[in-house]
Parts: C-alpha cells; sequence; structure tokens
C-alpha cells in the first residue's frame, strides 16, 4: 500500500475539483483493501472510498479523514465468464470482452471510471445496464466485519439504484462477475433507438458488437462523455441528474405544467418505468426550462454538448459548480414542477 499525507483529491477526480484530505492510502491488492478498511474503522476514521473518480463530488474544504484508493487489478475471462476486480478500468474491460466476440457490456463503452463502481450505480447508457448481466457482487461487508458474495437478486438493483447505494457506508465492492453472450461477434440485440438510428438497424437487431462498441463511443464524444484532458466538456461526472420516474399523478401535473408553459402541441419524452410509473428526460427537462447547452458565464457551466452535463471549464471550485446545480434545480421546479435529484456522490457538501 502506497499512503500519503495533505495529499489533493482533485486529481483522482474527472471533475478536478475538491480540496485534500488528510490521509491517501492506495490499495493494489483486495487484502490491501479491507486492511485498510478494517483499520480506518477499528479507529473511528472517516473514510472515502474512490475508485476511478468519475461520479465525486467533494468540497473544496477536502476530506477529513483518510480516503482509499483502490487501484486493483484482474481481468479473468473463462468462457462467458467474467471476472473484475473493482480497480479495473471498466471502459478498457468493455474493449477486452468485445475483442473477445462476447455480447452484453458493448453499448457501456467510454463510461469513465472503475469496475467497482458500476453496480452501485448500476451504471447504464444506450440501451444496456450492468444489471442485466452481473451475477454475484463480491464486497467487503463493514457491519459484519467480513466479505460477502451477494447475487444479482441480493442486489437489489433498479434504475441507478442497488443495495449498494442503499447503504453506502457498509458495502466496499472488491470484484464484479458477469455472464456475457456468446454471438458469433455479433452483439446484444440493440434496444436504444438513437443507437438503432446511428448503426443504421431497427431496435432489436444485432450488429457486430465492435461496431456497436465504436458507434456508442462516436456518440458519447458527440456529447462531451469520453474522458479528454484537452476538453473541457469532458472534466465533469457525465450526467449530473437522473432521469425522473414519476407515479401517475405526478406524471399527470407534469403534462399540465408542460402544455401551461410550451402549448399542448409539444409531448414530453416519456418512458414506462413500471406500473404507474414514468421515466421522462432531465435533458429535455433541463433544456426546456432555458438552461441551453453552453450555459453559464462562470468557471462552471453546462457543456456545450450535452445539457445534462455540468462542466469545470478549468479553474471551477466546487462551490461553483454547486451554485450552477443550485440554479438548474430551482429552475426545472419553478418550470414543472418537478425536483432533480443529483447522480453524482457529495462529499462534504450537499445540494
Amino acid at each position: 500500500m502506497q499512503e500519503l499525507h495533505d495529499a489533493p483529491l482533485a486529481p483522482l477526480t474527472t471533475f478536478r475539483l475538491g480540496g485534500p484530505v488528510a490521509r491517501l492510502i492506495t490499495a493494489t491488492t483486495d487484502a490491501e483493501v479491507v486492511t485498510a478498511v478494517r483499520e480506518a474503522d477499528d479507529a473511528g476514521t472517516p473514510l472515502l472510498i474512490i475508485g476511478g473518480g468519475s461520479n465525486l463530488v467533494i468540497g473544496d474544504k477536502g476530506f477529513d479523514g483518510t480516503a482509499l484508493r483502490i487501484a486493483t487489478r484482474g481481468f479473468d475471462l473463462t468462457g462467458t465468464t467474467l471476472e473484475l476486480a473493482a480497480g479495473e478500468i471498466w471502459t478498457d474491460a468493455v474493449a477486452r470482452t468485445v475483442d473477445a466476440g462476447l455480447a452484453g457490456i458493448e453499448c457501456l463503452a467510454g463510461i469513465p471510471g472503475s469496475a467497482g463502481a458500476t453496480p452501485i450505480q448500476n451504471v447504464g447508457a444506450y440501451g444496456q445496464e450492468v444489471s442485466s448481466t452481473i451475477t454475484e457482487v463480491v464486497a467487503y461487508d463493514r457491519a459484519t466485519g467480513e466479505t460477502r458474495t451477494l447475487t444479482n437478486a441480493e442486489c437489489r438493483f433498479s434504475y441507478r439504484h442497488s443495495r449498494f447505494k442503499e447503504h453506502p457506508e457498509r458495502y466496499v465492492v472488491l470484484r464484479v462477475r458477469f455472464a456475457l453472450e456468446d454471438a458469433g461477434g455479433l452483439s446484444a440485440p440493440v434496444k436504444y433507438a438513437e443507437t438503432a438510428r446511428a448503426l443504421g438497424v431497427e431496435p432489436g437487431d444485432r450488429v457486430p458488437a465492435a461496431t456497436a462498441r465504436l458507434t456508442v463511443l462516436e456518440l458519447r464524444a458527440g456529447k462531451g462523455m469520453v474522458l479528454d484532458p484537452a476538453d473541457h466538456d469532458t472534466w465533469s461526472a457525465g450526467s449530473f441528474f437522473t432521469n425522473p420516474i414519476l407515479d401517475d399523478a405526478q406524471y399527470a401535473a407534469f403534462l399540465a405544467r408542460a402544455a401551461e408553459r410550451l402549448g399542448p402541441d409539444v409531448t414530453p419524452p416519456a418512458f414506462p418505468a413500471g406500473e404507474g410509473r414514468t421515466k421522462t428526460s432531465a435533458a429535455w427537462l433541463i433544456d426546456r426550462a432555458g438552461f441551453t447547452k453552453g450555459y453559464g458565464a462562470g468557471p462552471a457551466r453546462i457543456s456545450t454538448k450535452h445539457t445534462l452535463a455540468l462542466t469545470n471549464r478549468g479553474d471551477a471550485t466546487t462551490e461553483d459548480l454547486l451554485a450552477l446545480a443550485r440554479e438548474v434545480v430551482a429552475g426545472v421546479r419553478d418550470a414543472f414542477g418537478i425536483t432533480l435529484v443529483n447522480e453524482p456522490v457529495t462529499v462534504g457538501v450537499s445540494l
């Protein structure tokens, strides 16, 4: 394990924001991760877990405690069964499965961060979610002091949510296991309409998995969602807000507000989200509330490529970012009666 004191945290996040931490430990094996967590818990020291840093908003004052950076490595592919160490770089792992001719996570290419973070958020994009391929998650349970293997059902996955997100202080993910599909080099059936259009196929069709992966990377890059140090549109946490899921009463009220504001001929995006529930688009809400691409005059602004990404233009502070986020939340609430929820985890700060 490597240990540093009074270490900067901003370079460990995709926002490049946040103050220092009193103690930074980098663990490269599962045993080192468990040892560091137990040591902090036994001492009563606040602990911050960092993977790829793509889903963190850390306050300008930093973190008064121990930060544990999980840098474990391990890619084990046997047939169609994949096991990833938590510290594996996710987008690299996706590329390797596609190179092996397997399907199931090819449309999750380009998502920044580490493999261990994927089950926490139930990461998803372009018609795929990790919950559809994850079979087991190996995690250290801080409540019992034991390492546990949780089945897919025990993970309690839902839209951008899981058991691990329900209890963020309890579990530290060590390994993630997947069941992929050997479709002769073809992708899983294409589900997302935008992806199908870009590929020139119909939803439900299969295409070469490598083609699907490259197409998704191109779509993401066009929205500033593929990390590029030279492009400030990628100095973000990707989508800053989750898509709202509304019950029937909330959805009816939303439609009435939208018609009043935009006219009766405007139909907001709507997607089934279970019985009596409808999902709508956070990006559409933000844009129609007046926060268009590039919005903002300060060092934190909405991406010039995608309204759902809040970005650091190079010299922003966390407070600059939060001020913009609060402005967007208030504007959408005033316009449509919907309160947006932030997707990234906040540390030492809140909206």
